[in-house]
């Protein structure tokens, strides 16, 4: 019996201690022998602590040491603003905001005598079927809640104040009944999964629209009966014969699809201004067949449409569109400069062709996949270009021809309606939707492993993105946004948010300043 337990221990003392003491003299050998790091070699395996902490990094800040409005791109409080909205359809919050009001900022206009609901010019019917969740018990170690099917008020605009692209230029204008709608976003860098859950809540919250990006159209944009905005880029994705060159047919053929309501001329991106970038891991047999290249393959779009170098042959390219295709065509930009908007909208004058719309992506705007310089130093923000282009417009007598489309972290009715005052007629957001089905800014959209099945093809790791769930989470917040615009509306003394401009918005220089000099001489 002695005999048995001793071996027993030895045994035990083996897997214990010496196992691990022979793991770690290995790894000891090994980082003293290395040389591409020189961490290792001065303080073997204590150095792994370094590396493991710096992988680490993202998610220490994100939920242990930023505070609520410090993390980037999003804080936690617009990330919790648009989780809740989908989740609850409600933006509630309690005792106060956490905004450092001594910073500089743009802040709405309150009108001393707001408008009443009776007042407001809005459209509530016919309702919308959704589901939201009910908590029944929260406590630190457990939560309670049941999903529940209500019926949902749409917000839509009333029929006077809703916007048209194209309502004199085209055979098919586009009428929108809603101000938002979800900017491009393609099959490829997005899985179809999360593709399909956006279209299908896009589609019940209705009054919208979804840009497809400039990976062309998928089946999956088309699954939840939403209006197309289809993206057309230099690479020609969907519109391109198999040598790369564009194809009128199949122009033609995607014009004569009745849910696709307008195009999209895709000169840049606010994240990266360069043609657009998809790696080969996420380009399946699906995925080349609607895009017109090869399985497996990396894709890098052209910095600009082949045989576009100026302006007027982008407007006579655009005109050619419109002609053909009779519906509603604009082009997507990144601002640079002053100089180049008034050449853009100089052209527009003297050759008489104004795009039915242009949509300006901010400098600030997201991507599955980027340079560094680009994403960081390349373009103008959206608050800076929105009104540059509305004033050129203006100057040349031709704002009234187009609309604004903007895009660029305006995830919240605040910004949404800031941009508004600035000059946009629309809004697109990307981010905040993909927040809606899921993401959790992982920041591996490049990677094709995106933990959450959003931005990826991977169908092992899509299976946890549940379509009939997330739908729902999708119209949620879409309607709450609209919700949330036609309140501040109504707090700006206006019946629409149609409505808003550049008299309802303020910015608030050296606040802590004025206030420390005022403190001064009051004491004084």
């Amino acid at each position: 019996m002695k005999t048995v337990l001793t071996i027993i221990l030895i045994c035990l003392f083996i897997i214990i201690i010496a196992i691990p003491a022979v793991m770690l003299i290995r790894l000891y050998l090994h980082d003293k022998k290395q040389e591409e790091h020189s961490v290792l070699q001065n303080y073997p395996i204590l150095g792994k602590m370094r590396y493991i902490l710096e992988k680490m990094g993202p998610e220490l800040r994100q939920y242990l040491f930023n505070n609520d409005r410090e993390g980037k791109p999003f804080n936690r409080k617009q990330f919790e603003y648009v989780s809740k909205a989908g989740k609850y359809q409600t933006s509630l919050m309690g005792y106060g905001a956490e905004r450092d009001f001594d910073q500089d900022g743009y802040y709405l206009v309150n009108h001393m005598f707001p408008s009443l609901e009776e007042e407001m010019k809005i459209t509530q019917e016919p309702t919308i079927t959704t589901k939201v969740y009910e908590i029944s018990e929260e406590n630190l170690f457990s939560r309670k809640e049941q999903s529940q099917e209500i019926e949902i008020n749409p917000a839509y605009l009333a029929d006077e104040d809703m916007v048209v692209l194209g309502k004199h230029t085209v055979r098919q204008p586009f009428w929108l009944k809603g101000i938002i709608g979800q900017s491009a976003m393609s099959y490829g860098s997005l899985g179809e999964h999360a593709i399909t859950a956006l279209s299908e809540g896009l589609g019940m919250a209705g009054g919208t629209w979804m840009n497809t990006g400039e990976g062309s159209v998928s089946p999956y944009h088309l699954k939840g009966n939403v209006d197309i905005i289809m993206q057309i880029s230099p690479g020609l994705f969907g519109v391109r014969d198999h040598d790369g060159h564009f194809s009128w047919e199949e122009f033609k053929h995607h014009a004569n699809t009745e849910q696709i309501k307008a195009f999209e001329l895709k000169l840049g991106q606010g994240a990266k201004t360069r043609g657009g970038h998809v790696d080969g891991d996420k380009i399946t047999e699906e995925i080349a067949e609607i895009r017109k290249v090869e399985v497996g393959k990396d894709i890098n779009s052209p910095n600009r449409f082949p045989g576009i170098s100026n302006p007027e042959e982008l407007l006579s390219f655009l005109q050619q569109l419109r002609e053909t295709g009779g519906k509603p065509v604009g082009i997507k930009i990144v601002v640079g400069n002053q100089k180049e908007v008034e050449q853009l909208v100089q052209a527009m004058k003297e050759t008489d062709i104004v795009p039915d719309f242009i949509t300006i992506d901010g400098g600030e705007g997201g991507t599955g996949a980027s340079f560094y310089a680009l994403a960081y130093s390349v373009g103008l923000p959206a608050f800076a270009a929105i009104p540059m282009v509305d004033d050129c417009l203006t100057r040349h007598q031709l704002r009234h021809r187009t609309k604004i489309i903007a895009s660029g972290k305006l995830i919240t009715p605040d910004k949404i309606a800031m941009a508004l005052c600035l000059g946009a007629d629309l809004i697109n957001i990307a981010r905040g939707f993909m927040i809606s089905v899921g993401c959790i800014m992982s920041q591996v959209c490049h990677k094709n492993t995106c933990p959450v099945g959003v931005a990826t093809t991977d169908e092992s790791l899509q299976k946890a993105l549940i379509i009939d769930e997330k739908k729902y989470r999708v119209c949620n917040y879409l309607v709450t946004l609209r919700q949330g615009l036609f309140d501040l509306a109504a707090v700006a003394g206006l019946d629409s948010p149609t409505k808003f401009n550049r008299q309802h918005l303020n910015y608030q220089a050296d606040f802590k300043q004025f206030n420390d000099w005022h403190t001064i001489e009051t004491s004084t």
